[in-house]
């Protein structure tokens, strides 16, 4: 049972709420992720430290601007969460991450040199039209410097948000990029238009703004990781479904 602005919402209402918005199945699944973890956890007696809490609480604290204790019990009694629940919460957080760096950190950084070509990176600007008569008009008048590839985006591209950011479509690893096109992508020059390219019924043009070499960053390592700790996970709970 939960008070939500002084109104008292049963737990069966919860449950029926997130039958009908499809969202228990997720919720169901976290709970049993939350269970394999917790077992792994144990088995390997990991621990977390009264100040490691209160460090990444602290941190919170200060994403939020929540600089007085007040604004924090305020906060939390907005998100429904007494701060014995919060504390646990980090700390499940805390403890879940030392047992990614266990059981991957040696992993990520021997899967990022083996593909390290893979996360190179690219700058990568797209216009997409429905026909290849036009993509090929748009690259005559950008070559000839009539139109830059910036404003052929804004003017003709088919989708509102890459027309609106003028044909931008983001910093992407070359494994973001089917084979076939990452092949001419990172083997273009910068500022060279490529295309008309004929797929997903439509024509593309793609300039390539800038080359970002892979660097093991971090964030690199820690994307790595991510990716081997939920795979895991998700082999856990498939073993024990069929088992």
């Amino acid at each position: 049972m939960t008070s939500f602005k002084g109104e008292t919402i049963h737990s069966e209402t919860i449950i029926a709420t997130l039958k009908k918005t499809l969202q228990l199945k997720e919720i169901c699944r976290n709970i049993s992720y939350q269970k394999i973890i917790d077992q792994a956890i144990e088995s390997r007696e990991i621990t977390v430290t009264p100040e490691e809490i209160q460090a990444e609480a602290d941190h919170i604290r200060y994403e939020n601007r929540l600089f007085r204790s007040a604004d924090t019990f305020a906060w939390l009694n907005d998100q429904l969460v007494t701060p014995e629940e919060w504390e646990a919460g980090i700390r499940d957080r805390l403890l879940t991450k030392k047992l990614a760096q266990i059981l991957f950190a040696k992993e990520a950084d021997r899967f990022f040199t083996e593909n390290q070509r893979e996360f190179d990176q690219v700058l990568l600007y797209r216009i997409v039209v429905p026909y290849q008569q036009l993509a090929q008009e748009i690259a005559y008048q950008i070559q000839e410097d009539e139109i830059s590839f910036y404003e052929a985006a804004h003017l003709y591209d088919s989708d509102d948000q890459r027309r609106f950011q003028c044909g931008y479509e983001g910093k992407l690893y070359r494994w973001n990029l089917k084979p076939e096109l990452s092949a001419l992508v990172f083997s273009a020059t910068l500022g060279q238009v490529i295309g008309p390219i004929e797929m997903d019924q439509a024509s593309h043009l793609l300039l390539v703004e800038e080359f970002i070499p892979a660097e093991f960053t971090p964030e690199r390592q820690q994307e790595i990781l991510d990716r081997m700790f939920n795979e895991w996970l998700t082999t856990e709970l498939n073993y024990l479904i069929h088992t």
